[in-house]
């Protein structure tokens, strides 16, 4: 699959993780760890992780979806059921997931889709609904969305292999932004929308800090550029109905440091290696 031309690019320079100060105090080390830590810090291994992170990381489901999966008896090591997702492991030997071997985890790619407007962002639907993956490509490996964009909403959707990733990517902590360009019926002010800095509480739930500018108007409607770090469900067009705006066209246009740009309807386009590897030496842990 060819790529089409300028489909990618990287907004501003990639920096890398800040060095502590000089003579900065190290957090000290648990004072009794963990079995499997002393056994891995005794042997010079890696520092074991949780079944479910390792799972999640080599791209067989979310979090989430892997502690359901150990609820279910779905997972097993060396033949033996897995009861707990907090079990600790340095590598996935052995560890059988429905039956199969876990592969080792390949190194995680990141895919940008351009999802067109009537998709659900869900692997199945209940209603048969049309979702993302009737629409992706043959070819690719198991992907999964970072973060969802409803039926109607269309533009920029991050598909990755990594479920640790994806989870990285959609925490409000990591302070990843998605920008928006939102088409409205009704009348607003560009002092209203400035007021959204603030954030706002809409019937008790609160959304943070919204950077929104009204780009043009169009007769009765007019179009917003909107930057936010949560991305809590239909946030866009709940603060926006807040405002008395109807909203008819929402579009995804950025998400962190990758743009929709140019990147045809329907059309998927990989990350180099080299840019991920930048980007994710820039995200907060």
């Amino acid at each position: 699959m060819q790529p089409p031309k300028k489909t990618f690019r990287i907004v501003g320079p990639a920096r890398g993780p800040r060095r502590p100060r000089a003579g900065a105090l190290k957090t000290p080390g648990p004072a009794n760890p963990h079995p499997a830590r002393a056994k891995a810090a005794a042997g010079g291994d890696k520092e074991p992780q949780r079944i479910a992170k390792l799972l999640a990381r080599a791209g067989i489901a979310s979090r989430r979806e892997i502690e359901r999966m150990i609820e279910e008896g779905r997972i097993a090591i060396n033949g033996e059921a897995v009861t707990t997702p907090a079990t600790l492991l340095t590598n996935l030997q052995g560890v059988i997931v429905d039956g199969k071997l876990v592969d080792a985890p390949e190194p995680t790619r990141l895919f940008l889709f351009h999802k067109p407007s009537g998709y659900l962002t869900t692997e199945r639907d209940p209603k048969g609904r049309p979702t993302i993956y009737d629409r992706l490509p043959a070819g690719l490996p198991r992907v999964m969305p970072i973060g969802r964009l409803d039926m109607t909403t269309e533009g920029l959707l991050l598909l990755t292999t990594d479920g640790e990733f994806k989870r990285q990517m959609e925490l409000p902590s990591t302070g990843v932004e998605r920008s928006y360009r939102a088409r409205a019926h009704g009348n607003v002010s560009q002092a209203q929308l400035e007021e959204l800095v603030m954030g706002v509480e809409i019937d008790g739930i609160r959304y943070g800090r919204i950077e929104a500018n009204l780009e043009r108007r169009t007769g009765t409607n007019q179009w917003i550029e909107m930057t936010l770090t949560e991305g809590k469900n239909r946030e866009v067009r709940r603060v926006l109905e807040y405002l008395g705006l109807e909203v008819n066209r929402l579009i995804r246009t950025r998400y962190g440091v990758f743009e929709l740009t140019d990147l045809p309807v329907g059309d998927v386009y990989e990350v180099r290696q080299h840019d991920l590897a930048q980007f994710r030496k820039t995200l907060k842990k």
